[in-house]
């Protein structure tokens, strides 16, 4: 063997054994920094063992169940039958473990699929699910609980943090109706081919069930969603200039957005009512000036502002009040005049939406309130 081989053979054994170190020191350094949170007993963050407490039943036409599996600070609720789909999924605690996009998922109104992981990921191993999120005519949420913090929070395709779990949910109501069962079934397939392929438990609801749950819901849903109007009209056959509509609007506290109306904005920046033309051509700040319209429409959307009754009330007052500054008249629907008894009985019908869905675990104005009302 010549000196030339001796040497290649000598460094290629060098590298053998180079490559071979340094494999070792990447494991040991990746044992120091997760092995801790695989060896210690540590409380699921997001899933808890039920703790004790008084039986409690909350009455409900589509949410209350025999199962109760789902915990908030103040009360346990019980969802019904529906709700065996997912008896195995245990406790959550939404008070503490959770960023608000997470604690909105609720199995009375998300598909909700588990993934525990053979091993952290990040939000990459996902992929095939952010090439089709938006396959399914609902929105797709994804909550990842984090391996560093050992807490829940929504996770998007560019995230980098190494998850232990992952929550995949699908909504099944919103305005535009109820989820199909062929889209939950697509979506079920979808996420559990993406758990074969990292090699991922995934805890599986069933799909006829979930469906039907989601009926209830939506009927529920259609039930409570209501939108009150007051309309004031100009005398005769008066017409009124956009700009001056416009005036009357901006010294009300309201600005004319994008959808054509005019909006009143809580300090959370929510719509709290609406301004409209009744001649259903949107307001557009380019032809503000040249515009004219018989009336406008104060519009209050029940569901998606906190106290609806009071609401009511600020509406009715600004409504007289624009009513005065633009010389119009309060009329309903038949162009007759709106008297305070009329005005009464809106608001009594608002007080009993509200109680309605109060009792059934969905407060008017809440972000799930809104999610569900979009």
């Amino acid at each position: 063997m010549s000196e030339l081989q001796v040497a290649l053979l000598a460094i290629g054994l060098g590298v053998v054994v180079a490559v071979y170190v340094f494999g070792w020191w990447k494991q040991r350094q990746y044992s120091r920094k997760f092995g801790a949170a695989f060896s210690q007993q540590h409380d699921d963050a997001l899933y808890q063992e039920k703790p004790a407490q008084p039986e409690q039943a909350v009455e409900s036409a589509s949410f209350v169940a025999e199962e109760p599996v789902l915990v908030n600070q103040d009360a346990l609720v019980e969802v019904d039958s529906a709700a065996e789909i997912v008896a195995e999924l245990p406790v959550i605690d939404i008070a503490t473990t959770l960023s608000e996009p997470c604690a909105l998922l609720d199995v009375r109104s998300d598909f909700i699929i588990e993934l525990h992981l053979a091993e952290p990921a990040a939000a990459a191993v996902l992929d095939g699910l952010w090439q089709r999120k938006f396959d399914f005519r609902k929105p797709v949420q994804v909550c990842g609980l984090t391996l560093a913090e050992l807490q829940w929070e929504r996770v998007i395709a560019e995230s980098q943090p190494l998850y232990s779990k992952f929550r995949i949910a699908l909504q099944l109501v919103d305005r535009s109706g109820v989820i199909t069962v062929a889209k939950l079934g697509d979506f079920r397939d979808l996420v559990q081919g993406i758990a074969q392929a990292i090699e991922a438990d995934a805890t599986v609801p069933d799909v006829q069930e979930v469906h039907r749950a989601a009926l209830e819901l939506d009927a529920f849903c259609a039930e409570v969603d209501q939108m009150v109007g007051v309309n004031l009209r100009a005398q005769g056959e008066r017409l009124m200039g956009g700009g001056k509509v416009a005036q009357a609007a901006a010294l009300h506290g309201m600005r004319l957005e994008s959808d054509g109306a005019f909006h009143l904005f809580d300090t959370q920046g929510h719509s709290l009512m609406t301004l409209i033309n009744q001649d259903s051509k949107p307001f557009q700040h380019h032809t503000l000036e040249q515009s004219l319209t018989a009336g406008i429409t104060l519009l209050l959307d029940v569901p998606r502002v906190e106290n609806p009754a009071e609401n009511f009330d600020l509406l009715v007052k600004m409504a007289h009040q624009l009513a005065d500054e633009l010389q119009l008249s309060l009329v309903d629907d038949n162009k007759l005049p709106l008297t305070d008894a009329g005005l009464a009985h809106i608001r009594a019908q608002l007080v009993e939406v509200e109680a309605k869905m109060r009792g059934n675990d969905l407060v008017p104005g809440s972000a799930q309130a809104r999610r569900l009302f979009s």
